[in-house]
Protein backbone atom coordinates (compact mmCIF):
# COMPACT_ATOMS: atom_id res chain seq x y z
CA UNK A 1 0.00 0.00 0.00
CA UNK A 2 1.10 3.14 -0.56
CA UNK A 3 2.40 5.53 2.20
CA UNK A 4 0.34 8.83 1.97
CA UNK A 5 3.03 10.83 3.83
CA UNK A 6 5.44 10.32 1.82
CA UNK A 7 3.20 11.39 -1.49
CA UNK A 8 2.43 14.56 -0.34
CA UNK A 9 4.13 17.36 -3.74
CA UNK A 10 6.48 19.31 -2.31
CA UNK A 11 6.37 23.00 -2.46
CA UNK A 12 8.30 25.32 -4.41
CA UNK A 13 11.95 24.77 -4.34
CA UNK A 14 12.08 21.53 -2.67
CA UNK A 15 12.93 18.61 -4.26
CA UNK A 16 10.14 15.99 -5.96
CA UNK A 17 9.15 13.26 -3.06
CA UNK A 18 9.91 9.64 -4.94
CA UNK A 19 6.79 7.48 -4.50
CA UNK A 20 7.54 3.66 -3.15
CA UNK A 21 5.23 1.76 -4.87
CA UNK A 22 5.04 -2.52 -4.20
CA UNK A 23 6.04 -4.34 -6.97
CA UNK A 24 2.20 -5.01 -7.94
CA UNK A 25 1.42 -1.10 -7.64
CA UNK A 26 4.36 -1.17 -10.01
CA UNK A 27 3.29 -3.73 -12.31
CA UNK A 28 0.23 -1.97 -12.16
CA UNK A 29 1.50 1.39 -13.19
CA UNK A 30 3.56 -0.13 -16.36
CA UNK A 31 0.36 -1.88 -17.22
CA UNK A 32 -1.78 1.34 -18.00
CA UNK A 33 -3.46 1.47 -14.49
CA UNK A 34 -4.33 4.94 -12.78
CA UNK A 35 -3.19 4.49 -8.89
CA UNK A 36 -5.51 6.59 -6.96
CA UNK A 37 -5.18 7.64 -3.20
CA UNK A 38 -6.68 9.85 -0.81
CA UNK A 39 -4.25 12.85 0.28
CA UNK A 40 -3.65 14.30 3.56
CA UNK A 41 -7.01 15.76 4.18
CA UNK A 42 -7.01 19.55 5.73
CA UNK A 43 -9.29 21.32 7.44
CA UNK A 44 -12.48 19.79 5.78
CA UNK A 45 -10.19 20.10 2.11
CA UNK A 46 -10.85 17.08 -0.15
CA UNK A 47 -7.49 15.52 -1.17
CA UNK A 48 -6.92 12.88 -3.65
CA UNK A 49 -3.63 11.96 -5.82
CA UNK A 50 -3.28 9.85 -8.40
CA UNK A 51 -0.35 8.42 -10.48
CA UNK A 52 0.07 6.92 -13.68
CA UNK A 53 3.08 5.92 -16.16
CA UNK A 54 3.21 7.98 -19.78
CA UNK A 55 5.31 6.11 -22.52
CA UNK A 56 7.08 9.45 -22.74
CA UNK A 57 9.96 11.75 -21.43
CA UNK A 58 9.57 14.20 -19.21
CA UNK A 59 11.14 16.49 -22.55
CA UNK A 60 8.29 14.88 -24.50
CA UNK A 61 5.57 15.39 -22.09
CA UNK A 62 6.31 19.16 -20.36
CA UNK A 63 5.32 21.49 -23.75
CA UNK A 64 2.11 19.78 -23.50
CA UNK A 65 0.94 20.01 -20.08
CA UNK A 66 2.33 23.60 -20.09
CA UNK A 67 0.11 24.53 -23.09
CA UNK A 68 -3.04 25.56 -20.08
CA UNK A 69 -4.82 26.51 -22.94
CA UNK A 70 -5.15 22.75 -24.28
CA UNK A 71 -6.31 21.25 -20.96
CA UNK A 72 -10.15 21.52 -21.71
CA UNK A 73 -8.22 18.23 -23.95
CA UNK A 74 -6.70 16.53 -20.70
CA UNK A 75 -9.84 17.25 -18.97
CA UNK A 76 -13.19 17.26 -19.89
CA UNK A 77 -14.71 18.55 -17.25
CA UNK A 78 -12.59 21.61 -17.59
CA UNK A 79 -14.68 23.77 -20.44
CA UNK A 80 -12.24 26.68 -20.80
CA UNK A 81 -8.66 27.25 -19.89
CA UNK A 82 -6.01 30.47 -20.64
CA UNK A 83 -3.05 32.30 -19.67
CA UNK A 84 -3.29 36.24 -18.40
CA UNK A 85 0.16 36.43 -18.01
CA UNK A 86 3.46 35.05 -17.58
CA UNK A 87 6.61 35.75 -16.04
CA UNK A 88 9.85 33.83 -16.24
CA UNK A 89 12.78 33.94 -14.11
CA UNK A 90 15.99 31.78 -14.46
CA UNK A 91 14.64 29.08 -12.62
CA UNK A 92 10.61 29.01 -12.87
CA UNK A 93 7.83 30.11 -14.85
CA UNK A 94 5.10 32.33 -12.95
CA UNK A 95 1.43 32.46 -14.85
CA UNK A 96 -1.69 33.69 -14.12
CA UNK A 97 -4.70 31.03 -15.28
CA UNK A 98 -8.37 31.76 -15.65
CA UNK A 99 -9.91 28.32 -15.88
CA UNK A 100 -13.91 27.18 -16.06
CA UNK A 101 -15.25 24.00 -15.24
CA UNK A 102 -18.11 21.83 -14.91
CA UNK A 103 -19.34 19.11 -13.24
CA UNK A 104 -22.36 17.02 -12.84
CA UNK A 105 -22.49 14.94 -9.51
CA UNK A 106 -25.48 13.12 -8.36
CA UNK A 107 -28.56 15.43 -8.74
CA UNK A 108 -26.81 18.49 -9.29
CA UNK A 109 -24.96 20.64 -11.71
CA UNK A 110 -22.37 22.97 -10.77
CA UNK A 111 -20.12 25.93 -13.38
CA UNK A 112 -17.20 26.57 -10.99
CA UNK A 113 -14.12 29.12 -12.18
CA UNK A 114 -10.76 29.95 -10.72
CA UNK A 115 -8.24 32.12 -11.12
CA UNK A 116 -4.52 30.49 -10.37
CA UNK A 117 -1.28 31.20 -9.57
CA UNK A 118 0.77 28.54 -11.52
CA UNK A 119 4.52 27.90 -10.66
CA UNK A 120 6.72 25.53 -13.00
CA UNK A 121 9.83 24.08 -12.22
CA UNK A 122 11.00 22.94 -16.34
CA UNK A 123 10.66 19.20 -16.74
CA UNK A 124 9.76 18.43 -12.97
CA UNK A 125 6.92 20.13 -11.57
CA UNK A 126 3.84 22.47 -12.06
CA UNK A 127 2.33 23.74 -8.72
CA UNK A 128 -1.12 25.38 -8.98
CA UNK A 129 -2.64 28.20 -6.47
CA UNK A 130 -5.99 29.32 -5.73
CA UNK A 131 -6.33 33.70 -6.14
CA UNK A 132 -9.66 33.67 -6.17
CA UNK A 133 -12.63 31.91 -7.97
CA UNK A 134 -15.64 29.53 -6.32
CA UNK A 135 -13.66 27.84 -3.87
CA UNK A 136 -12.48 28.80 -0.25
CA UNK A 137 -9.72 26.67 -0.87
CA UNK A 138 -7.99 24.87 -4.32
CA UNK A 139 -4.53 23.65 -4.74
CA UNK A 140 -3.08 20.87 -7.11
CA UNK A 141 0.51 19.50 -8.11
CA UNK A 142 1.87 17.91 -11.33
CA UNK A 143 5.23 16.31 -10.73
CA UNK A 144 7.01 14.47 -12.94
CA UNK A 145 9.76 11.88 -11.93
CA UNK A 146 11.72 9.64 -14.40
CA UNK A 147 10.49 5.94 -14.59
CA UNK A 148 11.61 3.11 -16.16
CA UNK A 149 11.72 4.04 -19.60
CA UNK A 150 9.12 6.88 -19.29
CA UNK A 151 7.92 9.12 -17.23
CA UNK A 152 5.95 8.75 -13.68
CA UNK A 153 2.90 11.60 -13.60
CA UNK A 154 1.71 12.05 -10.37
CA UNK A 155 -1.20 14.72 -9.68
CA UNK A 156 -2.27 15.99 -6.45
CA UNK A 157 -5.51 17.84 -5.94
CA UNK A 158 -6.74 19.85 -2.36
CA UNK A 159 -10.06 21.50 -2.76
CA UNK A 160 -12.79 22.74 -0.65
CA UNK A 161 -15.72 24.62 -2.15
CA UNK A 162 -17.96 27.48 -1.22
CA UNK A 163 -20.75 25.57 -1.02
CA UNK A 164 -21.42 23.57 2.06
CA UNK A 165 -20.88 20.28 0.63
CA UNK A 166 -19.05 17.48 2.68
CA UNK A 167 -15.27 17.06 2.20
CA UNK A 168 -15.67 13.79 1.47
CA UNK A 169 -18.47 13.74 -1.34
CA UNK A 170 -16.33 16.34 -2.78
CA UNK A 171 -13.84 13.87 -2.56
CA UNK A 172 -15.29 10.46 -3.66
CA UNK A 173 -16.31 12.82 -6.89
CA UNK A 174 -12.49 13.19 -7.77
CA UNK A 175 -11.32 9.94 -6.70
CA UNK A 176 -14.32 8.70 -9.47
CA UNK A 177 -13.15 11.49 -11.70
CA UNK A 178 -9.05 11.41 -11.82
CA UNK A 179 -8.40 7.82 -13.44
CA UNK A 180 -10.44 8.68 -16.51
CA UNK A 181 -9.00 12.12 -17.33
CA UNK A 182 -6.09 11.07 -15.74
CA UNK A 183 -6.56 8.08 -18.77
CA UNK A 184 -7.39 11.01 -21.55
CA UNK A 185 -4.79 13.24 -20.76
CA UNK A 186 -1.82 9.96 -21.51
CA UNK A 187 -3.78 9.39 -24.41
CA UNK A 188 -3.58 12.97 -25.64
CA UNK A 189 0.08 13.29 -24.39
CA UNK A 190 1.21 10.14 -26.19
CA UNK A 191 -0.93 10.81 -29.13
CA UNK A 192 0.40 14.26 -29.24
CA UNK A 193 4.10 13.29 -29.03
Amino acid sequence: MIQLNQHRMPSLGQPPVVPEFSPVQQVALLKGDILVEPGVNVKGRAAVIAHMYVPLSRAQIWPQVTSYHRWPQFFPNIIHSEVLETVKTSSHRYRRLYQVGRKGFMALSAQVEVYLKVFETTCDRIQFHLEKGTFSHFSAHLALQDLHQGTLLSYSVEAAPTLPVPSFLIEQAMKLDLPGNMGQMRQVLCREA
